[in-house]
């Protein structure tokens, strides 16, 4: 089937970057697409349940790990082209490409549109899959396509954004297992044109308008920098980084809920007190029939209500086996040597005080393997 493999009832956690989680039957690498789509189709003709790993950096895996066999995407092609009818450079990667390395090897070909996006842990077939973003950009903006391997079929083939179902945080690929994204394709700039600066704390960084477009080298060292102030750049000795990223994502209120929602988190923080918020923007596609004159959705900080409710950096304590991180409320964070349950409970108790407080239901962001939130 591969290369390599590694015995039985082999550890999951060091392929997280939580580093937490309990032990697969079985671990196959699979270093090229080929070899993924004749494991997962061995193992499928063999009914044994499959667990697809990338780079791991959204992965809650349970302390009694996966009775099945864990699929590593370890493939690295990347190639570059121009459509031939847009005339627009882009760039194909395989699943399993670093994200960030996958950046990196634009910006060193002289291209922008990948660099807002810079150091996000992770595979680079992850982001289309929840719809990744930082710092002003997500991967809707800038996405071309993505191969996948549909398992029911057992056929590759190339998808549009458009039917991805992409919206905040997330897509139609989210939360199912038959389709397997191998490959993934972005739109690119030329003269490493950076996408417009939109965020405004990476504005100020760079120093230009929001909106503006700098040399993408520049932005990207810009990203990179404030990430690392926030223990959001992988660090093997910073134990702040020894997470899943943002575990909840920012809450969206719907357009009718909202006054009375701000309405109670100011009662709780006071009038005086300028509560974070933002239009959502489109959200994916219901089903239902758009109204134009309903209120427009607004989208809150997790982080700000967290730290409003009580939880502040590094809560509980010094000692706390898992921690929100000492940098940034968003991140929980094994501190080398915790559980998942011990995460998991943690992770409740931010919820539920937050709901407690404010009203407000915060949603987690990774997916979770033998656990529940």
């Amino acid at each position: 089937m591969t290369d390599t493999q590694t015995p039985l009832s082999a550890p999951l956690a060091e392929l997280t970057t939580l580093r937490l989680g309990g032990p697969a039957r079985e671990i196959v690498r699979c270093p090229d697409t080929r070899s993924i789509v004749e494991t997962i189709q061995e193992l499928d003709e063999r009914s044994e349940p499959v667990l697809v790993i990338g780079g791991g950096s959204n992965l809650v895996i349970g302390d009694a790990g996966f009775d099945g066999t864990a699929v590593v995407l370890a493939s690295s092609r990347i190639e570059f082209g121009s459509g031939r009818e847009s005339g627009r450079p882009h760039v194909v990667a395989d699943a399993g490409v670093g994200w960030d390395d996958l950046v990196a090897a634009t910006v060193e070909a002289g291209f922008g549109g990948l660099e807002c996006l810079s150091g996000i842990p992770g595979a680079a077939g992850a982001t289309p899959v929840q719809n990744v973003g930082a710092y002003g950009v997500e991967v809707a903006d800038i996405l071309r396509s993505v191969q996948v391997l549909d398992r029911r079929s057992g056929t590759l083939r190339w998808v549009s954004p458009a039917e991805l179902g992409l919206g905040y945080r997330t897509s139609n690929l989210k939360h199912r297992n038959d389709f397997v994204v191998v490959a993934v394709s972005f739109w690119l700039n030329d003269d490493r044109a950076s996408q417009p600066i939109r965020y405004r704390e990476l504005a100020t960084t760079v120093g230009v308008e929001p909106g503006d477009r700098v040399d993408a080298v520049t932005a990207r060292e810009a990203v990179l920098g404030l990430r690392r102030g926030k223990g959001m750049v992988l660090d093997p000795d910073d134990f702040d980084t020894w997470s899943a990223g943002s575990f909840f994502t920012n809450p969206i209120v719907d357009g009718e809920d909202a006054p009375a929602v701000l309405e109670r988190i100011a009662a709780r923080v006071g009038d005086d007190v300028a509560i974070p918020s933002y239009p959502a923007g489109p959200q994916p596609n219901t089903g239902d029939s758009p109204n134009a004159d309903a209120p427009t959705a607004i989208k809150l900080s997790a982080g700000w209500l967290i730290e409003r409710a009580g939880f502040g950096r590094g809560y509980p304590s010094a000692d706390a086996p898992v921690r929100l991180s000492t940098k940034h409320t968003l991140a929980l964070t094994n501190r080398g040597a915790a559980t998942t349950d011990q995460l998991l409970t943690l992770a409740r108790e931010v919820r539920d005080g937050v709901l407690d407080t404010f009203g407000v239901t915060l949603r987690p962001e990774p997916v979770f393997v033998n656990c529940v939130l």
